[in-house]
């Protein structure tokens, strides 16, 4: 596991003075890397939450967000590995790994326009435009995932979907979640966008220049951020990135406060099996 730089503390106000007792539940979610390469190496599509937002707001992230029971519809028209294997791979029920694969593709096209699914099992979208409405029903919530892909022929592609890291959010904040994060190479001739209420901004970075805005102090990273984003700087290329092997353990932080500000404890780091938040 990527170390954690001492410098990388959560926003004030992240963590309420009373942690929820007992702890909240997590909510499952999905989260996706959209990637593509560039001239510096891979890029990775990233959105700055507007401040406002109840979680991480004002900060950097990748798209993504709660799973919708009705992600776990099984009239969805599937091509590529079966939930049975994505099953396998997330450590979940195969139920709820349809949900994840369902919920990763429903989020990343609702909040960056861009759609794994195809015509047939060979095919991608090409142009999303087509699906403005569409993509404002699905956030809305009037219709779901199972329906627009049924009323538009269209088949999810859960082959363009690589698994890399489930991070729990940890006990002392009151909004958890159990997130499963994606890689996925951004469609030919698709293009990711910010027309989604939930991002003030959104753009391309090499990994490694948005860790440079983040320790300028131009962005807020949070630790699954700014971890995942130095395991993809290992990378050389999307295709590299898309055949790394990856083993997934559910990451579950603990906070401790130091210098009046709170930091993150990884699995295996002195005072994470203590006692403490």
């Amino acid at each position: 596991m990527v170390q954690l730089p001492d410098e990388l503390a959560l926003p004030e106000g992240f963590v309420p003075e009373s942690p929820p007792d007992p702890p909240v539940t997590p909510k499952d979610a999905a989260t996706v890397l959209l990637l593509r390469d560039g001239t510096a190496g891979p890029e990775v599509f990233l959105q700055r939450r507007v401040k406002g937002m109840p979680f991480a707001g004002g900060m950097t992230v990748f798209p993504g967000g709660g799973v919708d029971p009705r992600d776990a519809d099984t009239s969805v028209a599937w091509n590529g590995p079966s939930p049975q294997w994505w099953a396998r791979q997330l450590g979940c029920t195969e139920e709820l790994a349809r949900a994840l694969v369902c919920a990763a593709v429903r989020e990343t096209f609702e909040e960056s326009g861009v759609l794994l699914a195809g015509a047939d099992p060979g095919t991608v979208v090409s142009d999303t435009a087509a699906f403005a409405d569409v993509r404002a029903a699905l956030v809305s919530r009037e219709l779901s995932l199972a329906g627009f892909l049924a009323g538009a022929g269209l088949v999810l592609r859960s082959d363009l979907l690589r698994p890399w890291s489930n991070w729990v959010t940890p006990e002392a904040e009151p909004r958890r979640y159990d997130t499963r994060f994606f890689v996925a190479a951004l469609p030919e001739g698709q293009r990711a966008d910010a027309a989604t209420s939930e991002a003030s901004d959104a753009y391309w970075r090499t990994p490694r220049a948005a860790l440079d805005d983040w320790r300028q102090g131009r962005c807020g990273l949070l630790p699954p951020t700014w971890v995942t984003l130095t395991e993809i700087a290992e990378c050389g290329s999307v295709a590299e990135a898309l055949s790394t092997e990856r083993v997934l353990t559910k990451v579950v932080p603990k906070l401790a406060r130091r210098d009046g500000r709170w930091h993150v404890l990884m699995p295996g780091e002195p005072g994470h099996d203590g006692e403490g938040q």
